[in-house]
């Protein structure tokens, strides 16, 4: 018997919390298989960009787990660029675009 994959352990905690993959799949849209992948840690079946992100902290707010935490996780796992609320990233880029002073410099 193969034991499933279980990052941060999230299903153990969604489990002692009494909460089913269906109703968290109900109250926020996504569809069971992501928030399997989710759980497994296997990022690459989220649909990407702004989508998975949003899928992590909504899985998160679902079983009451700290989001920042997950995401942290996800960004180390995928190698992803950590967005800030701003908008700009760890490159002060801004919606994928570099900052203007990189550009007015070349």
């Amino acid at each position: 018997m193969t034991e499933e994959k279980n990052v941060l352990g999230l299903a153990t905690i969604r489990k002692n919390r009494g909460i089913s993959l269906d109703q968290i799949a109900a109250s926020t849209k996504i569809g069971v298989r992501s928030l399997e992948a989710i759980e497994r840690g296997d990022f690459q079946k989220l649909p990407g960009g702004i989508y998975s992100t949003s899928y992590i902290r909504q899985y998160a707010r679902a079983i009451d787990y700290d989001e920042s935490t997950l995401l942290a996780f996800y960004y180390r796992e995928t190698g992803a660029v950590t967005s800030s609320r701003n908008g700009h990233d760890d490159r002060g880029a801004v919606g994928g675009f570099p900052p203007a002073s990189s550009i007015a410099e070349s």
